[in-house]
This record gives structure tokens, C-alpha cells and sequence, in this order.
């Protein structure tokens, strides 16, 4: 619980809210809440922290766009329990029996059929059709960080095949594209249906070392800082922090920071940079880092850039660096 609310203010503070003030209104401690042994967020304080988180974000998908946000969380819970898991269905099994470390207001439950395996949100408390803000938030993030745990233990981008929720969504062509398909209501349901394809898939348990560098970047970066920070530097550390399957695009971007493109594009002008030039500065960071960190294989390092081709790596490698990857691992 304590690493979900120090994520959910780092990634407020990524969208230009103020850290101290968005704990102020939710009562929280911040210096005590870093602290190794800091008592629990009650009840009212983690409501309070997706209320104010929306309102000043001005975003009321916010539980949404975090859940979006969390892959390197996401990856950190499967690198907990990738030692113990053959395949992606025990890997979800794992998973689904550690909810209780993020939250006591839900369980998981996984079903199996012959075609398809289904991954339910089950409620603590029974809300009916008309549940509280924040326990909406909750679901929705629970239910994205569930789709981007499976694109971690497969390093791919997993579709399902339907997501049910108990209540109306407020912005359904949103939702269609964080959970890659079109949200359908279906009272008591929180559900996320998955192809039986993927359930004994075997993890590539060769590419969470990458993974791990990625994560060990992540933690080694400044932490967020209650000064304002200009929206390119907001940008490439999400960019950053988000990239273990290539870097976001301008529009999915936008569409997590809850602005336009266009506006986006403005902004980014207004400092004197485009989207283009952050994506490439992340891009690069991270190949210099990874081919820098040991004889990783040259494909897996394209592939987890979001590189289809080792050709068109290689070229926009020479393009940063003056030099191939190859030549560049033998230095």
C-alpha cells in the first residue's frame, strides 16, 4: 500500500501537481510516509488522495491513466515472482494470490475454460451499479496493471478479448484504448477475459534481465521534486520510466497526460523541443545504457526499444552515436 501512494503522487507530480500540496489535502505526511517503518494510509486519506489527485489533474480517469503509467511497477511485481513461475498461468496465479499487499478492498479470482481464462476483480464490499469514486479508480487501475503484467511476462502487447465492469464509463473511446478493447457493462462484473492461448505460454525469463535494467535506471533517476519541472523533462522521465516495450507515441502521450496532441505539440514548442527529439533522447539513453551493461543479445535490446527490426535499429543507433551497435558493445 505504501509503494502504491508514493507511486500515485510521483506519477501526480509527473502531471504537474504539486507533491506537498496534494498530500496536504489528503492529509498525509509525506516525509513520514518515506519513512522505512511509516504507519498505514487510512481509509479516508487514500480516498482523499484520488480525489484531490483527479481534481487537480483535472483528469477524472486518473486511476485510469496511473494504471497506464505503472509498466515498471508492473514489472517489478513480476520479477517477485518469476522464480517461482514456469508459465504466464502460474506467474497469474502468483499474482493474483499477493493482492492483498496492494489493496483489502478487492480480491482476485482466475477461472479457466477450454478457450478462454478469466482474471475477476472480486469486492470486498458489494456497491451495486453506483460504486465510490475512488473504489472506481481502483478497479481501473487494478485491471490495466493485470493487461501490462501479462505485456511483461510475454514482452508483448496483450489484448483481451472483453473487459466487463459493473458500472457506465465515462469515456468509453478512452478506455477502449488503454484496455485495447471496447469496456461493456454487466452488473457485479469486474472481468478480464484472455485468449487460453497465452495461459501456458513459458515466461522469457532471459529478457527480465533487461527488465531489470530498466528498473534499476528508473530507481537511479532524481526523485520528483515539489518545484515545478518543465513538461519536457516531465515527458522523457515517463517516457523513460514506461519504455520496457518501446517509447509511447505522441497521441498515447497526450491522451495519458489528458491534453490534446495538438497541445501537447504546442506546448513542447513553447520550450523550444519537439516530441520527436525527447522519444529519440530516451531511445538512445537506454541503448547506451543496456549495450553498455553487458553482452545482452543486440535483437532483444531492439525489441524492448520497440524496434520490429535489428536493421532499423542499428541505423538509428549510427544516426545518435556515429557508431553500429556492434562496434559500439566491442569498446
Amino acid at each position: 500500500m505504501k509503494q502504491l501512494v508514493l507511486s500515485m503522487i510521483a506519477y501526480a507530480v509527473q502531471r504537474d501537481v504539486d507533491a506537498t500540496q496534494l498530500c496536504k489535502l489528503a492529509g498525509i505526511d509525506l516525509t513520514a510516509l518515506k519513512r522505512k517503518n511509516a504507519a498505514l494510509v487510512t481509509a479516508q486519506q487514500l480516498q482523499d488522495l484520488w480525489l484531490n489527485a483527479s481534481r487537480l489533474t483535472n483528469d477524472p480517469l486518473f486511476g485510469l491513466h496511473f494504471g497506464e503509467a505503472l509498466q515498471p511497477a508492473a514489472l517489478g511485481t513480476v520479477g517477485e515472482i518469476i522464480q517461482s513461475s514456469a508459465t504466464v498461468g502460474d506467474a497469474l496465479t502468483h499474482a493474483a494470490a499477493l493482492t492483498h499487499l496492494v489493496t483489502d478492498e478487492c480480491r482476485i479470482e482466475i477461472q479457466r475454460s477450454v478457450k478462454t481464462f478469466t482474471v475477476k476483480l472480486l469486492p470486498a464490499t458489494d456497491y451495486g451499479a453506483t460504486p465510490p469514486y475512488a473504489f472506481r479508480q481502483l478497479i481501473d487501475l487494478l485491471m490495466v496493471l493485470v493487461i501490462h503484467e501479462l505485456d511483461g511476462l510475454l514482452l508483448e502487447k496483450i489484448v483481451p478479448q472483453a473487459v466487463r465492469l459493473a458500472y457506465t464509463v465515462p469515456d468509453p473511446v478512452e478506455y477502449e484504448r488503454v484496455f485495447r478493447c471496447k469496456p461493456s457493462k454487466r452488473a457485479g462484473e469486474y472481468v478480464l477475459v484472455f485468449d487460453i492461448k497465452y495461459w501456458d505460454e513459458p515466461l522469457l525469463t532471459a529478457n527480465y534481465e533487461l527488465q531489470s535494467l530498466l528498473l534499476q535506471k528508473v530507481s537511479s533517476m532524481p526523485q520528483p521534486s515539489a518545484q515545478p519541472q518543465t513538461l519536457q523533462t516531465r515527458i522523457y522521465n515517463y517516457l523513460l520510466a514506461n519504455s520496457y516495450l518501446g517509447v509511447s507515441s505522441l497521441n498515447d502521450m497526450a491522451a495519458n497526460f489528458n491534453i490534446s496532441p495538438r497541445s501537447l505539440q504546442r506546448k513542447l514548442k513553447e520550450e523550444g523541443v519537439k516530441y520527436q527529439d525527447i522519444a529519440d533522447a530516451v531511445r538512445r539513453s537506454l541503448a547506451v545504457y543496456y549495450i553498455s551493461s553487458g553482452n545482452y543479445p543486440l535483437k532483444d535490446i531492439s525489441w524492448m526499444l520497440g524496434y520490429n527490426e535489428l536493421s532499423a535499429f542499428t541505423r538509428a543507433f549510427k544516426r545518435w552515436t556515429g557508431s553500429t551497435p556492434v562496434n559500439y558493445q566491442s569498446l
